[in-house]
């Protein structure tokens, strides 16, 4: 990669990001760190990302996928994103902002409140978008409990295993998901 490849340096960062946050959690990873793997300097991250939590949340899947997801008719918005979310994490949980967040509150609660908060408002934004002109009041509110739901659902699969989530078939978890966020964004 060229000292003149910015294109090239911002997909090493990312990739070397993915892959630390993770190995290591969001609190247990560096800008350093990437830096490293990535064979950039800090600051070039900084120039790029301006903060570790920029980077995460643009590094990692999820957050930065939801306006793909979320585009589309308002009335299939649910069934869209529950589809997204059950794919997303059946393909690689472990690497999923969702469980790096859960994981990271047990140890740094300030740190999780503070991604967790920079995820919400990307996500008002994004269904702000689609929803906007429906009758949907306190779009802020809904969108929290979307997100408190998804959340939850991601920690009894992926962290605890609880049954009967833990083996659900995707497809089966999918309808259920989706019947509870159409309540939830609609209801």
């Amino acid at each position: 990669m060229s000292r003149r490849d910015p294109e090239g340096h911002r997909a090493a960062i990312l990739a070397a990001a993915r892959e630390a946050f993770g190995e290591r959690g969001y609190s247990g990873t560096t800008l350093r760190e990437i830096a490293r793997r990535a064979g950039v300097t800090h600051g070039l991250i900084t120039q790029q990302f301006a903060s570790k939590e920029r980077l995460f949340l643009a590094a990692v899947p999820g957050n930065s996928d939801l306006a793909s997801v979320a585009v589309g008719d308002p009335e299939t918005l649910p069934e869209r994103l529950a589809q997204g979310f059950v794919q997303r994490m059946e393909a690689g949980a472990t690497t999923d902002p969702l469980i790096i967040l859960i994981r990271s509150a047990a140890s740094d609660e300030r740190t999780a409140a503070s991604l967790l908060a920079a995820m919400q408002e990307h996500s008002i934004d994004v269904y702000g978008s689609v929803l906007r002109g429906l009758p949907v009041d306190d779009l802020d509110a809904r969108v929290t409990l979307v997100g408190a739901q998804m959340i939850g659902v991601a920690f009894v699969r992926h962290i605890a295993r609880t049954e009967p989530l833990a083996s659900m078939p995707p497809e089966q978890l999918t309808t259920h998901l989706a019947r509870i966020l159409r309540s939830i964004l609609f209801g």
